[in-house]
């Protein structure tokens, strides 16, 4: 903490910000030689049209995370990891444009961060109705 202190006062005196970092916890696929890699599908539900009506894609499990995109009513994911009490969830998801094969509908046997090519990140799970799986 006191390092940390040091290089904002540093920062500070020369003009300058210190180091931006941003924190990611990646998205976690497979595991399973017999099963999808992504094992459920969910629909985002319940956001309010006079309130922000998004649904903000996350770095890591967290509120304060990085927010990498938002998601809307009606969006399809694929639920590939949890975090451990269950308040956020996995997903990957299609970005806008043509349709393309995310990988995660066949087994990866080897538990693995998800890379692509599609998008991949941590919504809250209280917005999120299973619809297969």
């Amino acid at each position: 903490m006191r390092r940390l202190l040091a290089l904002v006062a540093l920062a500070g005196l020369i003009g300058a910000s210190p180091p931006a970092t941003t924190l990611a916890i990646p998205v976690m696929y497979g595991g399973e030689a017999d099963l999808d890699a992504c094992g459920s599908t969910y629909e985002v539900v319940g956001l309010k049209p006079r309130g922000d009506n998004f649904l903000s894609l996350r770095a890591m499990p967290a509120a304060m995370a990085h927010e990498l995109g938002l998601l809307r009513n009606g969006q399809i994911v694929w639920a590939c990891d949890v975090s451990t009490d269950g308040a956020w969830t996995g997903v990957v998801f299609l970005p806008p444009g043509p349709r393309m094969d995310c990988g995660v509908g066949t087994p990866v046997a080897r538990r693995r961060p998800y890379r692509g090519p599609c998008r991949s990140g941590w919504v809250s799970s209280r917005f999120l109705r299973i619809i297969a799986g």
